[in-house]
């Protein structure tokens, strides 16, 4: 491989392995084996091609448009071809990768592994980005190093709180719905704006403005979440410490 597309590679794999880094530093309890931590990011890269199996048939059937020119398409487009289809598919390996492993015994394990899963499909989707670029590699690595790959790994976080919450027992059937409700929604709002800055013309600063907004609020929500399923777990070991 030349050194160019070795360079291409490491900016496209970069973004996915620190974020993956800075979640397993929160994970000090009981880490997490590397062998089902592998498994879970292997499982994302097959969700990539998982998800395939639910849009390019929504595509070809006309039922989602393959091209937008206004948002109203822009948003259909998002739910259609990205947010659903790929949320789906994480789920459903989210849901295989947990449902007999021994090891998912925190709440915060549900993160955990949600997040392998999201950043092994963010990891993939980056590298098709980036080598697609052409001469615009750097640049597209630097836009989807600050947004894209981050919005991807805070889309998994909330799919794993809420599959922890029903995990163990914190209003299951409340929660169940989010599961797969939240992350989708999350992610169709974030790609809704990102696409309607293509074909909204006048209007790409106020898009770039709110997708900017938009990020940072999901940033924040995905940190208290993760906050939060640490301290139950931190007051479960406290309790049997005393």
């Amino acid at each position: 491989m030349q050194t160019a597309n070795l360079i291409i590679l490491g900016l496209a794999l970069i973004p996915a392995a620190v974020l993956m880094i800075i979640m397993l530093i929160r994970d000090k309890q009981q880490p997490e084996p590397f062998p089902w931590l592998l498994r879970g990011v292997i499982y994302g890269v097959l969700s990539a091609f998982g998800s395939m199996l639910i849009s390019v048939p929504l595509l070809a059937s006309g039922l989602v448009p393959t091209e937008f020119h206004n948002s109203i398409e822009a948003v259909w487009h998002s739910f259609g071809a990205a947010a659903i289809p790929e949320e789906t598919a994480k789920l459903f390996f989210l849901w295989l990768l947990l449902r007999r492993n021994p090891y998912f015994d925190e709440h915060l394990d549900g993160i955990v592994y949600s997040v392998c899963i999201g950043l092994g499909f963010a990891a993939l989707e980056n590298i098709e980005y980036l080598f697609a670029a052409g001469d615009a590699w750097l640049a597209t690595g630097i836009v989807r190093a600050l947004l894209a790959v981050p919005a991807h790994f805070f889309f998994a976080v909330l799919m794993g709180y809420y599959y922890s919450l029903v995990h163990f027992g914190h209003h299951p059937r409340r929660n169940a719905f989010k599961v797969w409700a939240v992350p989708v929604l999350a992610h169709g709002i974030y790609d809704a704006i990102a696409m309607s800055q293509s074909v909204a013309v006048g209007l790409e600063a106020l898009f770039g403005i709110a997708l900017l907004f938009f990020c940072n609020e999901l940033r924040k929500l995905g940190q208290r979440h993760i906050r939060e399923l640490a301290e139950v777990d931190n007051s479960h070991y406290n309790k049997k410490e005393s």
